[in-house]
């Protein structure tokens, strides 16, 4: 079993989604890594500047912005009503629990949940337009394995005990999909491994499930 990363770039759009899922289709049992789609965190850090800055009209006018993208990608991406309804009920709840933020007193934890929204979305519309191609896929969620600890360094055994737990329990899984990027910190709080942490998390994930190669479909060079 691989490893198969994909940044921002590869999910950036409807059609990339797809040509994603028909690549990872082909290759066969693997572990796909997904980043956000490209623009998503960007977009993300620019709310929490102007929640930190208690501007919340530009806070909700820069949500609703990014959200009307995600729904047209979803027009474009599913062709029965069933799979974007699907897609629009998990989309939405991500960007309503942004806006939950736009009302009480704001912090560096709650801006870390906020940018993990990125990922959290692009892994959900990609299950479930695998789905809809007939691919029985399964999100492996990178909170419920991925954690640093108390010194900010990745929790090498935790990782490989919970992940390993997580891939034979979904064994009859054709692929596993993932979040890169976000994680738990020593205290059980939604954290992340920095700008470029999809890598990062790519290479955690590999070794910990003893992974044959781990490959970086990406757009920039080298590893980060």
């Amino acid at each position: 079993m691989k490893v198969l990363k994909f940044g921002g770039t590869s999910v950036g759009s409807a059609e990339r989604i797809k040509n994603v899922a028909k690549l990872v289709n082909e290759r066969g049992k693997n572990i796909v890594v997904l980043s956000a789609m490209s623009g998503t965190t960007n977009t993300l850090v620019e709310i929490s500047d102007y929640l930190y800055k208690h501007n919340i009209d530009g806070a909700k006018e820069t949500i609703n912005l990014l959200e009307k993208k995600y729904f047209n990608t979803i027009s474009e991406l599913f062709d029965n009503d069933a799979d974007r309804e699907a897609a629009t009920t998990e989309i939405k709840a991500c960007f309503n629990y942004i806006r939950s933020f736009t009302k009480d007193l704001f912090t560096i934890f709650e801006e870390k949940e906020i940018l993990a929204q990125g990922e959290l979305m692009s892994t959900a519309m990609m299950n479930i337009y695998m789905h809809s191609i007939g691919v029985k896929s399964v999100i492996i969620p990178a909170l419920d394995y991925m954690r640093t600890d108390k010194n900010g360094e990745p929790d090498t055994q935790y990782i490989k005990q919970k992940l390993v737990a997580l891939l034979e329990k979904y064994a009859d899984a054709e692929i596993y999909i993932t979040q890169g990027y976000i994680c738990r910190n020593a205290y059980g709080e939604i954290d992340n491994l920095q700008r470029g942490g999809s890598d990062y998390s790519a290479t955690q994930i590999g070794a910990a499930s003893n992974a044959e190669e781990i490959e970086f479909w990406t757009a920039i060079d080298a590893i980060h």
